[in-house]
């Protein structure tokens, strides 16, 4: 789509959203175009392509080397391209004819300049398509990341807190799940901005998983006496476990003391009685 509106995109000018994001706004058959150019898409794209045609090289040479067969061959360099992505472009590859044995004259690569350029030209920029007739870049980009944020709140209640859709006939009871829901992702969003700080390198859903695994049982003990005690108590985290508490600076609650009901004392006095 891109590649349709590219001419009439040129001659228009970039309009400042952000520090970050530039914008250009195109109206065509009553909807907006917005093309937006974000500084850090931009070199977390580059970096990506980057690291994926270092790895792409590195096995295309390997394969040159080593791999005499030709069916291993396409075998082998299936998987690299699966690897590599769109950056499997950026090479131009020469497959040696089919009942021949592959050797380096036949299995040659060489990487294309041109269509890595314009892939460069291209990082960061992607074209949105919008029914809204607002002009100000400012507040088409703000409706955007707001819809982004709905969208990965939506994936997070079905996902990593695995909630299950209402089902439920009394609108009370809908309310309550909705109410439910919403509590829940909200402990779900706070648990994030934890990670963020002090354990960037984990998600949400890994610490619910890892930490679901330390759980509050309820032990009960008879005594000689007949009366019954009842103790209340959490299993102790594990290492990893408790590597995660201390990462997040948090504690697991204190154990409680044993329970002993009044009822059992009263009719063990009655019976001395």
């Amino acid at each position: 789509m891109l590649n349709k509106f590219e001419d009439k995109l040129l001659e228009l000018e970039w309009k400042q959203v952000n520090d970050n994001v530039v914008v250009k706004l195109l109206a065509e058959d009553n909807e907006l175009y917005v093309l937006a150019k974000s500084k850090d898409r931009r070199a977390k794209e580059r970096a990506i392509r980057k690291h994926k045609l270092r790895k792409y090289l590195q096995g295309l040479a390997r394969l040159r080397k080593s791999c005499r067969n030709r069916d291993k061959l396409l075998e082998r360099l299936g998987a690299l391209k699966q690897q590599a992505g769109k950056s499997i472009k950026c090479v131009d590859l020469t497959i040696p004819p089919q009942g021949s044995k592959v050797m380096p004259e036949n299995f040659s690569y060489s990487f294309n300049r041109d269509i890595y350029k314009k892939m460069l030209l291209r990082d960061g920029m992607y074209l949105l398509r919008t029914n809204l007739t607002e002009t100000k870049p400012d507040v088409i980009w703000e409706r955007y990341v707001l819809l982004t944020q709905v969208e990965a709140a939506f994936k997070s209640l079905k996902s990593d807190l695995a909630l299950r859709p209402v089902y439920h006939q009394l609108e009370h009871r809908v309310e309550a799940h909705i109410f439910v829901a919403f509590l829940a992702y909200c402990l779900m969003i706070t648990l994030r901005q934890k990670l963020r700080y002090y354990a960037p390198g984990l998600t949400g859903r890994d610490v619910l998983d890892k930490l679901s695994a330390i759980v509050m049982i309820d032990v009960q003990i008879p005594t000689t006496d007949g009366r019954m005690l009842e103790i209340r108590r959490h299993s102790q985290p594990e290492i990893e476990q408790r590597i995660i508490l201390d990462k997040l600076k948090m504690n697991l609650p204190k154990q409680p003391p044993p329970k002993v009901y009044s009822h059992q004392l009263n009719s063990k006095l009655c019976g001395e009685n």
